[in-house]
């Protein structure tokens, strides 16, 4: 992988034991432009990952305890009356940041979630009819306990489209979790971390992904997949255009990430799980992800040239 994600993947693996393939997710996430939805139990390391990314790009983290009594303006930032100016001041809310973390956004209201969600859709704050973009890169880690449903507000389909790929972190393997107690004494804290991915370096590898090349035969091999969710008999609702785009810079993202200026099918068979599963409605209650590997088992794989 080119040096700067090199470096990023190896510190991050300092504070992150064993979850490989949960790191590349969300630097797929992350270096795509995208934002990432971790739908896992609480207690297996969501906030200790999202901080350890915020300092390995030496930028500012923010989290947000989800609530039902969370307001829209404790995300966004609110005007205040200042009287010694006579003026109103802007208050930023925790969105100006460059590394969030809205943890269990389910157990906000609707009116907060699309508060968020379109902080991170547009990349601004409009508030009294002024806009304040949000600092660049702005990458949104959000959460939520597949387990607990009860005083939740699960996010509309269309807010769930918002987010370029789901993953779960799951609990550690026998040894993974042996490895977390035998180094609790050694091993490094969040806060010891030393940046080694810069902000501006962080743009470069997003500017980057953009050019990594994609043959018309696997954009026509991806758009095949997502067409053919939206017309399977088990599917009420398919994939949209912005699920097509998503899964597009997804596999961008990871054919930069493992050194390639081109896309390879493996890429698109790798990514369409974690990209088209939360946007699909199935029909029959069949698990989202078994009909996307059976779309990829049922769909041809295009052979592009490199």
């Amino acid at each position: 992988m080119p040096a700067g994600i090199d470096r990023l993947f190896a510190n991050l693996s300092q504070t992150i034991i064993g979850k490989e393939d949960a790191i590349e997710l969300v630097l797929v996430a992350l270096i795509g432009g995208g934002h990432a939805l971790l739908e896992d139990v609480p207690g297996v390391g969501k906030t200790l990952l999202a901080k350890s990314l915020a300092r390995s790009i030496d930028g500012k983290f923010q989290r947000i305890q989800c609530t039902p009594d969370l307001l829209p303006s404790d995300i966004t930032g609110s005007n205040i009356w200042m009287p010694n100016s006579g003026e109103f001041d802007f208050l930023p809310g925790p969105v100006f940041t460059n590394v969030l973390l809205a943890d269990e956004v389910n157990r906000a209201t609707p009116r907060t979630q699309s508060a968020l969600l379109e902080v991170m859709e547009e990349q601004q704050v409009t508030l009294d009819g002024k806009s304040r973009p949000v600092p660049h890169p702005f990458f949104t880690i959000a959460t939520q306990n597949p387990v607990e449903y009860q005083g939740t507000f699960p996010l509309p389909e269309a807010q769930m489209d918002r987010f370029m790929l789901s993953l779960s972190l799951g609990y550690p393997s026998a040894e993974e979790e042996l490895r977390m107690l035998q180094g609790l004494q050694s091993k490094i804290a969040v806060e010891e971390l030393q940046p080694c991915l810069s902000l501006e370096e962080l743009q470069s590898l997003q500017q980057q992904c953009r050019q990594i090349r994609v043959e018309d035969s696997l954009q026509r091999y991806l758009l095949e997949l997502v067409r053919q969710s939206r017309e399977d008999d088990e599917v009420t609702l398919g994939v949209s255009p912005r699920g097509a785009v998503a899964l597009h810079r997804a596999v961008q993202a990871l054919a930069l990430i493992k050194n390639r200026d081109f896309v390879i099918p493996d890429d698109i068979k790798r990514l369409a799980p974690h990209v088209m599963a939360h946007r699909i409605i199935p029909a029959a209650g069949q698990p989202a992800k078994a009909i996307v590997e059976r779309l990829l088992s049922a769909v041809p794989i295009a052979m592009a040239t490199t």
